[in-house]
């Protein structure tokens, strides 16, 4: 029995490997407790029918199903009648009916039954474990980047304009997505030993929603970024604050009504599992379409945009040559790119399944760094807060040295006073005898 148990146990690791991995498909689980809960009704059944008390009855030994026999027969089958998780190969397991029950099993599973190992799926298994630690990594410098990048515009009020506005709720979009994938992770592969196909907790529920919300907010604040830039482009005189409440509007509002209708529509109509699948098309499309439209309207505004830009070099004011506007165009194309979101754009109308290893590089790999580079460019390699935080610093160097001469000076006078006070002291008459006074203070003595 105990063999039978430790093989149960390996079938499970290795279906927690590809489930971990892969993100679960639990086929074979699900078919294996079918099994089980079929076998038990059966025995159930001979229980309640008397005529069917002789023989061996039905036996559930944790991996197959031995339907009843008479004493004498010998119920002989092969490996790949046993699992999906056994190879196809020429082993054969038997049992005897004896007038004491079901003999032992002869062989055993895992001497008679090759257990089959998709070497592929192990690669792919690898794989994702290290990219795993990759997008960890991209995560963690995005936060700490977005923070700081945050903590600038807010300290310093010569930042607080409706543009940097803009930028600090987009970047905060990003922070809230790395947050989301670090508890997702934490929630639903932290433990290994979760049974993960059947994890239907409301704090996994939970983590999956505020993962997909942040992943809607985070491709509308992307939407209002380029909505932002084509106002200021096709507007000469436009009041920015006036639009700045209905962008939160979009960037903030949009999501929020998705993702409460997404919630409902699956509580209702698929509340299984850790809502972490996409098996139901129509309730899947709730949270994509909106996306994808989102990310088709940002592509327009981004070749909109780069349509202006070449105007604008091509006109007669601007000096240079070609090659000088070409630079220029390249450069502004790619500032535009991670701030549009356009590497989103290769798979976005393709089915889910399509270029996995591809899609995975793009929206985890390049999408876990897009928070650090949205930073990078749009705060940190910035001109203005580059002379703001160098005319901070230098006003704090001055400062810095202007107190400590100040402290230095300070200490220098007290050390000068202190000085001619002692001088004074060591010269005055007081602590002097003069010699007149030695010689009538020798009569005085004599005279005693």
């Amino acid at each position: 029995m105990e063999t039978v148990l430790h093989l149960v146990l390996i079938l499970h690791l290795e279906l927690w490997d590809q489930t971990e991995a892969m993100h679960p498909d639990c086929a074979v689980v699900l078919q294996h407790m079918k099994a089980e809960e079929d076998c038990h009704r059966v025995l159930q059944q001979e229980e309640n029918n008397r005529s069917s008390k002789t023989g061996c009855p039905t036996l559930w030994d944790n991996i197959r199903c031995w339907r009843r026999v008479e004493v004498g027969q010998v119920v002989r089958v092969s490996c790949a009648n046993v699992s999906q998780l056994f190879a196809n190969n020429q082993g054969h397991v038997h049992r005897n009916c004896t007038e004491d029950g079901w003999s032992e099993l002869q062989p055993a599973y895992e001497e008679a039954c090759e257990i089959l190992v998709d070497d592929e799926a192990e690669q792919e298994t690898t794989y994702l474990s290290n990219f795993k630690q990759v997008y960890t990594a991209g995560y963690a410098t995005s936060l700490i980047s977005l923070i700081t990048a945050i903590f600038v515009f807010t300290v310093f009020r010569k930042f607080h304009c409706t543009r940097n506005y803009i930028h600090i709720n987009l970047f905060f979009s990003f922070i809230l997505r790395a947050s989301a994938v670090f508890i997702k992770d934490l929630v639903l592969f932290s433990d290994e030993n979760l049974d993960h196909c059947f994890m239907s907790s409301t704090a996994c529920k939970s983590a999956v929603a505020f993962f997909q919300f942040s992943i809607l907010a985070n491709y509308f604040w992307l939407l209002v970024e380029g909505m932002y830039l084509q106002t200021l482009l096709a507007l000469t005189f436009v009041f920015q604050k006036k639009y700045f409440w209905w962008y939160i509007l979009i960037g903030w509002g949009v999501p929020t009504t998705i993702i409460t209708a997404w919630i409902l529509t699956r509580n209702f109509y698929d509340n299984k599992g850790c809502w972490d699948d996409t098996d139901v098309d129509f309730i899947w499309w709730i949270i994509k379409a909106p996306i994808t439209a989102s990310l088709l309207v940002n592509f327009i505004i981004f070749i909109n945009v780069i349509r202006i830009l070449v105007q604008k070099l091509r006109s007669p004011g601007v000096g240079g040559n070609d090659t000088s506007h070409f630079k220029r165009l390249a450069k502004s194309t790619l500032l535009l790119i991670p701030l549009f979101g356009m590497h989103y754009m290769v798979f976005a109308f393709l089915p889910e399944h399509t270029g996995a290893e591809a899609r995975i590089f793009i929206e985890l790999g390049l999408g876990s760094f897009q928070g650090f580079v949205v930073a990078l460019l749009y705060c940190f390699l910035n001109g203005e807060v580059q002379a703001e935080l160098k005319k901070r610093f230098w006003k704090w160097q001055t400062q810095s040295y202007l107190s400590y001469s100040k402290r230095r000076r300070t200490l220098f006078t007290e050390s000068s006073t202190i000085t001619q006070i002692s001088v004074l002291d060591k010269s005055s008459p007081k602590d002097k005898l003069s010699p007149e006074g030695q010689v009538l203070t020798s009569n005085s003595m004599s005279s005693v």
